[in-house]
């Protein structure tokens, strides 16, 4: 089992930064791959960002492209997502996600089998 705890979600002004992290524990970090996914109100769930379990590889929705930046400390065991240039669009609870170790950073939520509680990010226009 693969616990997943999200923190920095908060009230920004669109154009502003937020940075979320997500400390992992169960498993040795490394193990899996791990993403972000996030859900508007009203709207499904969909993919923000991802990255591989050895940090080489990194995808991300072109919604979010050249704003967000995930990376790994693996001597924190801590995944942080960096998002700048915040736009109203981009609120929502945002969700740290893990799944099975891969070459390549999958874009599919469906993939991601263990999903933490979710920090609220709201953009104010």
């Amino acid at each position: 089992q693969v616990q997943l705890v999200e923190s920095g979600g908060g009230l920004v002004q669109a154009g502003g930064s937020l940075r979320l992290s997500c400390a992992v524990s169960g498993r040795p970090f490394g193990s899996n791959n791990m993403g972000w996914s996030r859900q508007a109100p009203g709207k499904e769930r969909e993919f923000v960002g991802g990255i591989t379990w050895s940090g080489a590889r990194t995808s991300y929705a072109e919604s979010v492209k050249g704003r967000f930046t995930i990376s790994s400390d693996y001597a924190k065991k801590t995944m942080y997502l960096q998002m700048n240039s915040l736009k109203p669009e981009d609120t929502g609870v945002y969700y740290c996600i893990a799944g099975p170790a891969n070459a390549v950073a999958v874009t599919s939520t469906r993939e991601y089998e263990y999903w933490g509680q979710g920090t609220q990010v709201t953009v104010s226009s």
